[in-house]
């Protein structure tokens, strides 16, 4: 075996790897549970105090017509005019966004 054709071996390996690294790092959550409520209580505080959060840690599928992603559901709770209001929101896992805003 000639030692360019080890040579060729070795690079076409090491791109290969590359690419697989890069499509599973795509694939991957890259806003953690805590970085998404803090972002969710920051919007909520302009409008007025927030008496209490949560978030589940885990992410589940989340389909809206044709597009499915990975998504963090949780909830806010506050006082406004002596009421106590509850929020529950979904975020995608990927980017952070607040898809849907629901008050129970």
């Amino acid at each position: 075996m000639k030692n360019r054709d080890l040579l060729i071996g070795f690079i076409t390996g090491v791109a290969a790897t590359y690419l697989i690294k890069e499509v599973y790092d795509r694939r991957q959550t890259y806003h953690s549970a805590d970085d998404v409520l803090k972002h969710v209580k920051s919007s909520f505080k302009e409008e007025g105090p927030i008496d209490g959060s949560w978030i589940y840690m885990k992410t589940e599928p989340y389909k809206q017509h044709a597009v499915t992603t990975e998504v963090y559901k949780g909830g806010i709770t506050r006082h406004r005019q002596d009421e106590l209001e509850q929020f529950e929101f979904v975020a995608d896992a990927y980017t952070g966004a607040i898809l849907e805003v629901t008050k129970s």
